[in-house]
């Protein structure tokens, strides 16, 4: 817990608003140890809750309207409740106010507030800032107004958040992997269900690290929009002689082999990547069960393959990065993780080999691009959680 950013939030709170906060809460970013672009394919995915977060300040107000600041921003912004509708793609109010949506929508009850917010949470490097900022919200409001939603309830109004207000069709891996987590603790999510059973975590001599390439290319929101249509297309080809698919997680390779010439090989190649991608998170479970993390590194280098070659999401700054540890001793796996196309790449790597690794990769990485690579040691934490009451 970053306590020195809780407490430049509560006097910036108490300076904005004239009152101190009624709770602080803490919504943490989110990594995601396999299973990436298979939760809006109703497939499996294995998130966690990192020790990097968004921390929030919300009280009650008597005003008309309710109002949100940025820490980090430095941006105010207002919204009404009984008036609430999206603005100009790309602002960041967008997310609250889809959840607030949200919420007023499903009939719970709220009051005008203030929020204040700020993070620790790198911003575009894949770790989920936004589904960070969407469960801080629910959560917060939830418990503020004392509406008692369910964790996985909140998970799904911020999905529907990024659907109506954001434009994103987006699953719901990172809203469950920010609200849903235990420390050491790995998530394994059937999305279609929405069940999840843990994994405890032993990494022992290693330790997750991520690598940022601090790019991120303007290819994420079409990018993401256009990978869903094309799995889509493909299971609309598959359900004429398997009615019984209903989306890519129902589907087999030999079932998808068998309609291989009525696909576009790119519409192809998405579906047999997301089909892999599904036994993979399989396969990973049963390693980590075991504590094979050996086994577990191999299953990310070939998702990471799959990624790169077969969805297409990946770039060369996170092909570098994840080629460049390849044949490292120190480093059992390695892949690049989020939605594509920048962020970062996620490492198991031995703890005394960080440093020289970080700083030889650091190097290499300069040389390759011109670009400072930036390195975050990440640590599986609890869920969105209140961290301070006003008494």
């Amino acid at each position: 817990m970053n306590r020195s950013l809780i407490d430049n939030l509560t006097t910036n709170y108490i300076e904005k608003y004239g009152t101190s906060p009624e709770l602080i809460l803490r919504s943490p970013g989110r990594i995601n140890i396999l299973g990436e672009h298979t939760d809006y394919n109703d497939g499996f995915v294995m998130p966690a809750s990192i020790d990097k977060s968004i921390y929030l300040a919300i009280g009650r107000n008597s005003k008309d309207t309710s109002n949100l600041f940025s820490l980090d921003f430095q941006d105010d912004r207002e919204i009404d409740l009984k008036a609430l509708e999206a603005g100009p793609s790309g602002q960041w109010v967008n997310y609250p106010a889809g959840v607030v949506n949200e919420l007023v929508r499903h009939g719970h009850a709220l009051e005008n507030f203030n929020m204040a917010f700020t993070s620790d949470l790198p911003i575009g490097s894949g770790l989920s800032s936004s589904a960070a900022l969407e469960c801080g919200v629910g959560y917060g409001l939830s418990t503020l107004f004392d509406l008692k939603i369910p964790r996985k309830t909140l998970a799904q109004y911020g999905q529907n958040a990024e659907h109506n207000f954001v434009g994103v069709r987006s699953g719901i891996l990172d809203q469950i992997g920010s609200i849903m987590g235990k420390e050491n603790e790995v998530m394994r999510l059937d999305c279609r269900s929405l069940d999840l059973t843990y994994h405890r975590v032993v990494l022992g001599d290693y330790e997750l690290i991520l690598y940022n390439t601090k790019v991120k290319h303007e290819h994420l929101t079409s990018g993401y929009n256009d990978r869903r249509a094309e799995c889509e297309r493909g299971v609309a080809v598959l359900q004429k002689n398997n009615p019984e698919i209903r989306a890519l997680r129902d589907a087999t390779i030999e079932q998808l082999e068998s309609v291989r010439d009525q696909l576009p090989e790119i519409v192809y190649a998405r579906c047999k990547y997301v089909i892999e991608e599904n036994a993979r998170v399989d396969e990973i479970s049963t390693a980590l069960a075991a504590n094979d993390l050996v086994e577990a590194g191999k299953i990310m280098y070939r998702t990471h393959d799959g990624l790169s070659k077969e969805y297409q999401v990946s770039c060369p700054e996170l092909d570098f990065l994840a080629d460049a540890v390849r044949n490292e001793a120190a480093v059992l796996g390695a892949r690049m993780m989020g939605g594509g196309f920048g962020g970062c790449t996620l490492n198991i790597v031995k703890k005394s080999e960080i440093n020289r690794l970080t700083e030889q990769l650091s190097k290499a990485y300069h040389a390759e691009f011109g670009l400072d690579m930036e390195m975050y040691p990440v640590k599986i934490t609890n869920g969105t959680e209140v961290v301070q009451r006003e008494m």
